[in-house]
């Protein structure tokens, strides 16, 4: 039994090798206390001399167990090797990449990410005291590569999607530390992570599991006695994101908004807005600079108030917006000049260079055209770029029609016409003066630099690799992560796939595993590649790096 589930037509329900080792303790746990309960009519007494006690047969049967655990999970590791064999040069490549990229940002760029990372913009979430409760906890997370420690706080970031900065690795990213103590929720909450294995502010959070950190907090401020803050009270009524990596955050802009008139003043004695819950991935942020208009609708023209919605709680009264507007002009400057990681392996150079051309005849027209950095200047390359047959960078920004791409409609739906215009008529999109498409008819084909390290794909996170995606057929029903590092040869997440969502699981561990079949969770549509021969769709998986 092992994890390689990769490319399987019927893929069948596996039962993981943590899960069947935890049941035979289980049973073997019962057992034993049966046998306890047994020998409480038994005095020490009565045990002959040299014989084990029950406690000492107990201690021989852990230390089995154990072993038994740690081999199935060496077996386990084993079966997905071949997958992430250089996750080491992975990762310290990404991490030196985007030290060299920051290091040739601007001061006002620097300056943006200082104020995201520094500044306090939102109430606190939890303090340092709430923090060492949920290090005492024994936390759980799929992935065969990265084990957590017990009771360690690199355990407690790690479980729910928290990073170290790459400028003070004693702090999370995703949350500014007070001097007292207060950890306060930032933007790089869903839009910047661990990308195999290192920090790197603007790629898509995909492990950060908001929900259930936000329950185990509002647990621990239950048992030390302390206040609960509005996340530990909103989430009651209003779900934060039911797969982690994901979140309901279009859904909490139109219940923040709802109570703010178009100067953002406050009206409390609104009725609740009319929601439709969904999950949405984080788009990364180093698309931010190819684009004219945001959003996945492409209905809101960027500017840098627009980037400060997420501070529209209740404590922050129209005056604080326009005192933190210099700020966020910065924090634009920093989104306009991040870019991805490139990707740190080899290429195969006539591979990528007739992938480029399969991308500009299928691809293109939607999702632009894009210099191949990556590809060497061969005699080949030369003679095509002569003839005309390589192009530059261009990015279109088109909106392709929800009929045409096919993919899960629930997020278009969820926004209407009214919120889209309360939008465009407010502060955030200078009282109209920024353009605002309030009817739209589908979503934005979004720009694919490094596309190789933006997995899972679609808008809602629903496809885990570029092969899944190229191959629509085998896109898995039900699919969870199980190692931090990428999947070399699928380029994206390394998942196992299964029919159907274990039952009998807890919420936190559930929300590891992501269920197609939900609503809004759909991994249908862009079916273009069907065009595709099987050579062609490997050429383009090549190029596909080199972007």
């Amino acid at each position: 039994m092992t994890y390689q589930r990769f490319r399987i037509h019927n893929p069948t329900p596996l039962r993981s090798p943590r899960a069947t080792i935890a049941r035979s303790l289980a049973h073997a746990a019962r057992a034993m206390a049966t046998c306890c309960l047994l020998a409480t009519q038994v005095s020490s007494a009565q045990v002959p001399s040299g014989e084990p006690t029950i406690s000492e047969n107990a201690t021989v049967f852990e230390g089995a167990a154990a072993s038994e655990d740690a081999a199935e999970s060496e077996r386990a590791i084993a079966s997905i090797h071949d997958r992430i064999q250089n996750r080491e040069l992975f990762r310290a490549s990404v991490e030196d990449q985007f030290q060299r990229l920051f290091e040739g940002m601007s001061p006002e760029a620097k300056s943006g990410y200082k104020h995201l990372v520094g500044s306090v913009y939102l109430p606190s979430d939890f303090d340092e005291e709430v923090l060492k409760e949920l290090d005492k906890t024994e936390h759980r997370w799929p992935f065969l590569d990265v084990p957590l420690e017990k009771s360690s706080r690199t355990s407690t970031w790690l479980a729910h999607g928290l990073a170290p900065r790459p400028d003070d690795s004693g702090k999370p990213l995703q949350y500014v530390v007070t001097r007292d103590g207060k950890y306060v929720m930032n933007c790089f909450a869903c839009h910047g992570g661990n990308l195999f294995g290192a920090t790197y502010p603007g790629s898509p959070n995909t492990t950060y599991a908001l929900e259930s950190l936000t329950e185990k907090v509002r647990k621990a401020k239950l048992k030390l006695r302390k206040p609960m803050a509005h996340m530990d009270v909103g989430s009651l009524v209003m779900p934060l994101g039911t797969t982690n990596g994901s979140s309901n955050a279009v859904m909490f802009g139109i219940a923040l908004m709802n109570y703010r008139d178009k100067d953002l003043n406050i009206h409390t004695n609104r009725l609740p807005a009319a929601m439709t819950h969904h999950d949405m991935e984080a788009p990364p942020w180093w698309h931010f600079y190819r684009k004219h208009h945001i959003y996945i609708d492409g209905f809101a023209e960027k500017g840098h108030k627009g980037l400060m919605q997420f501070m529209l709680v209740r404590q922050n009264g129209p005056e604080k917006f326009r005192k933190w507007e210099s700020d966020f002009r910065d924090v634009f400057a920093f989104l306009s000049e991040l870019r991805p990681p490139k990707y740190p392996m080899p290429l195969d150079q006539e591979k990528a260079l007739q992938g480029q051309a399969i991308f500009n005849e299928h691809c293109a027209r939607c999702h632009g055209t894009y210099i191949n950095k990556s590809v060497i200047a061969t005699d080949t390359i030369i003679a095509a770029a002569k003839h005309g047959e390589l192009q530059g960078d261009d990015y279109p920004e088109i909106l392709v029609d929800i009929d045409d791409v096919g993919t899960d409609r629930v997020r278009l739906d969820s926004l209407t016409p009214q919120h889209r215009r309360s939008y465009g008529e407010s502060w955030f999109a200078n009282y109209g003066k920024q353009e605002t498409i309030a009817e739209v008819n589908g979503y934005v084909a979004p720009p694919l630099d490094g596309v190789w390290a933006s997995a899972p794909y679609l808008h809602n996170g629903s496809v885990p690799t570029l092969w899944h995606l190229l191959h629509p057929e085998e896109r898995p029903k039900v699919w969870r992560r199980i190692a931090l590092a990428l999947d070399e040869k699928s380029i994206g997440l390394v998942v196992e796939e299964l029919d159907e969502v274990p039952s009998g699981l807890s919420p936190a561990d559930r929300r590891w595993y992501f269920d197609t079949r939900k609503p809004g969770k759909s991994a249908h549509g862009h079916d273009y590649p069907n065009e595709l021969t099987e050579n062609e769709k490997e050429l383009l998986l090549e190029y596909l790096k080199s972007i």
